[in-house]
């Protein structure tokens, strides 16, 4: 069994984070992991979770949101989990394109001041 656990350590290193923000994510329970003393250890339950963790922080996320959502799989199983996610996938999506159309505003604004500025230089 203990072939299958990470220390802290190794979990640090597998999934590319701070210690610091693996303590956190034990702090507001996204991971448990098994305790032997002041040593901690991650099985694979607790590495699945992570790899969940660190997807949704890609697609923008909020850590709550996460942890809600792993607490439906572990209350009401796997396909409440999966109609959750559909949701969530649905809002998150809405709200990247917003912010994909704010940069776009953003950009053209900022590259018409450009324009006009490299125009007055000549």
């Amino acid at each position: 069994m203990a072939d299958d656990r990470y220390s802290f350590k190794e979990m640090c290193a597998a999934f590319d984070v701070t210690p610091r923000t693996l303590r956190y994510y034990e702090y507001i329970e996204l991971l448990r992991p098994d305790r032997e003393g002041r040593a901690r250890f991650y099985g694979p339950r607790e590495r699945a979770r992570m790899k969940l963790i660190l997807r949704g922080r890609k697609f923008g996320f909020q850590l709550e949101d996460i942890r809600q959502w792993l607490l439906i799989y572990e209350n009401e199983g796997n396909h409440a989990q999966m109609r959750a996610f559909v949701e969530m996938a649905d809002r998150q999506m809405k709200e990247l394109e917003d912010q994909k159309r704010q940069l776009q505003e953003a950009m053209d604004a900022l590259r018409d001041l450009r324009d006009q500025t490299a125009a007055g230089l000549t």
